[in-house]
């Protein structure tokens, strides 16, 4: 039965054909695998996401977490479901063997995610915080943190959650009020008790593993204002004893649940920290431990958030993919209509998939989701080759990239990929706006993303405002070189790629041309007030690159798939990259219409 969660035969491709991730296993980190290794990872990956994941997909949805008070009410399959996923090793599968991981490729980590995601956004979103939580500890945390307080969660005995958002504050950081007061020293460090709100915290509250491991901003008595004075701390919903067996409860209390129109399955809340609720040795206040140096939580807390929007970017992907494979199928199999031409009511009618309207709508899906898995990928590789190349220039290039590609490789996905599942629900007609066909449901779910660590304006911002500039352009430099490479390749190649050769140079330099001309203006206002035009521009010039150098990998090569490969960039190149013209017309003006409306205009 082919999977309706993600083209195996499109992951291959991208692994193995276009990146040739196999030649990961000459670096002595991943000396020990092989392509049979990251194979057997993707078969377990497609299993237990097919028969433990998808299957209560509609039913967590439909019957959505609960708080009486007292207890948070989960349905069961989920903790089943994510019991297989632990056992399996998939919470450690990037980590090192001292960690009990096994060194796998973040490539191949994130390939084996996709399934996950794909089959159930909301039951995968306790995994994907709590690797990313036990990421930023083992980067950041003291040995003894790292023992105690990541390695359950490396386990999947304990999960881990992030707390930055407050309610008055929202993703303004440097505006939130969560103080955290010295308490003396403990095994892990300085110890604080904090006191404060935090809103928005998925997995926040559950009784889904043995405990659940907070990372949470605060502000200390002697903090500067605004964001520099940010510290972060590990706070663990149960207290655990210097000899590692759980204590009391700590002073971490649910406030309330969040409810979402989508991603339902994963609690999401309002935690409250230090209220008194739960009095850890007799008195208020939440015990959380200092990570690394004071007023440094932001920039650690940033190698989590940076990682969750590369994931975002893979979550958007994976509901994109699941979508554009259930409209595929639905258009195979329903008759309804009759060829363009064909006037005689008693001829039989054609599936829906001979209608050049549906092609169409399919042909968008399809650049969509298989380009935004080769950008997630790349990305993912690129944090390979950040930490593992053998050269220190490539290590630094894949480090450049990597800064400038991420806003993109999280917003790009979750815009578009609200476009693409549109799409298949236009294709399932009447049938595709109900609950009877999971794709309302995708679209609900995938509407979180473009929010989801960082709004989509704030990605812009961050790629207008910083990251084209960093470091005198150097980011923009090195995609400028690796696109120029593709180019130069594409002209030299037999396949007819010419044309869209020319288009992805001349919109190449027009990118280039505008980010001068914004950043010559001298007014912040001006340059960073049309920064979403920027982004969106700059996201399809990335994918259009990405669909040119996998059409590159078909040269030679024959049959449905290659060809399908082919078509997806052709259509990219005519049906969506000439949208990038009018946006860099309108940031070359500096245009102010927004800034120029005032609040009585509205």
């Amino acid at each position: 039965m082919v999977s309706k969660l993600v083209s195996r035969r499109d992951i291959e491709f991208l692994l193995y054909e276009w990146m040739d991730t196999t030649e990961l296993i000459r670096r002595a980190r991943f000396a020990e695998h092989s392509r049979e290794t990251f194979d057997a990872s993707l078969d377990t990956a497609e299993r237990i996401a097919t028969e433990l994941f998808a299957p209560h997909n509609r039913k967590a949805d439909l019957n959505e977490p609960s708080f009486d008070g007292t207890r948070v009410h989960i349905i069961p399959e989920v903790k089943t479901a994510l019991k297989a996923f632990s056992a399996a090793g998939f919470n450690a599968s990037a980590k090192d063997h001292a960690l009990g991981g096994m060194q796998l490729p973040t490539v191949v980590e994130q390939a084996c995610l996709t399934y996950f995601l794909a089959a159930n956004a909301g039951t995968t979103g306790y995994p994907f915080l709590s690797i990313a939580n036990s990421n930023l500890l083992v980067a950041h945390g003291s040995p003894a943190q790292i023992d105690t307080f990541a390695r359950p969660v490396i386990d999947g005995r304990f999960s881990g959650t992030m707390c930055l958002s407050e309610p008055q504050a929202g993703s303004s950081l440097g505006d939130i009020r969560t103080r955290a007061s010295p308490d003396g020293a403990s095994p892990w460090g300085p110890r604080y008790r904090l006191f404060g709100g935090k809103m928005w915290i998925s997995g926040g509250d559950h009784e889904l593993y043995d405990n659940i491991i907070h990372l949470v901003l605060a502000r200390t008595p002697d903090a500067p204002p605004g964001s520099k004075g940010i510290s972060l701390f590990i706070v663990p919903k149960v207290l655990i004893n210097a000899n590692g067996s759980p204590g009391e409860r700590n002073d971490v209390a649910l406030a309330g649940i969040n409810h979402k129109m989508g991603y339902r399955g994963t609690v999401n809340t309002l935690l409250n920290f230090g209220e008194g609720r739960f009095t850890p040795e007799g008195r208020a206040g939440a015990i959380g431990y200092l990570v690394g140096d004071p007023h440094k939580g932001l920039s650690y807390m940033f190698h989590m958030m940076n990682e969750a929007r590369i994931g975002v970017g893979l979550g958007a992907t994976a509901l994109a993919y699941t979508a554009y494979l259930h409209a595929l199928e639905y258009a195979r199999s329903r008759p309804q209509g009759r060829r363009i031409g064909a006037r005689n009511p008693a001829t039989p009618q054609v599936n829906i998939i001979e209608h050049p309207d549906v092609r169409r709508m399919l042909l968008a899906q399809k650049a969509c989701a298989e380009g935004a898995l080769a950008l997630n990928l790349y990305c993912s590789r690129l944090v390979d080759d950040k930490t593992t190349a053998s050269l220190p220039e490539d290590r630094a290039r894949a480090t450049l990239l990597l800064e400038i590609l991420t806003p993109i490789c999280k917003s790009w996905p979750s815009q578009w990929a609200q476009e693409s599942i549109s799409h298949a629900i236009q294709i399932h007609g009447g049938y595709g706006y109900t609950r009877d066909y999971p794709v309302e449901q995708f679209y609900r779910d995938n509407r979180l993303n473009p929010i989801h660590e960082g709004t989509h304006g704030i990605q812009a911002i961050d790629l207008l405002g910083r990251k084209v500039v960093m470091d005198q352009g150097a980011a923009l430099l090195a995609l400028h070189d690796r696109i120029s490479d593709t180019i130069g390749r594409a002209r030299a190649s037999s396949l007819p790629l010419e044309d869209s050769a020319d288009v992805l140079e001349n919109t190449l330099n027009r990118i280039v041309s505008t980010t001068a001309r914004l950043h010559d203006a001298g007014d912040e206002e001006r340059k960073l007030g049309n920064a979403t035009l920027y982004l969106e521009a700059f996201g399809h010039l990335v994918l259009a690159w990405i669909w040119l150098d996998q059409a590159l990998t078909t040269e030679g090569k024959v049959g449905d798939f290659y060809e399908g490969k082919r078509q997806a960039c052709h259509y990219f190149y005519r049906f969506e990259l000439p949208g990038v013209g009018p946006r860099l017309d309108l940031l070359d003006r500096l245009d102010q219409t927004t800034l120029d409306m005032q609040d009585t205009w509205f």
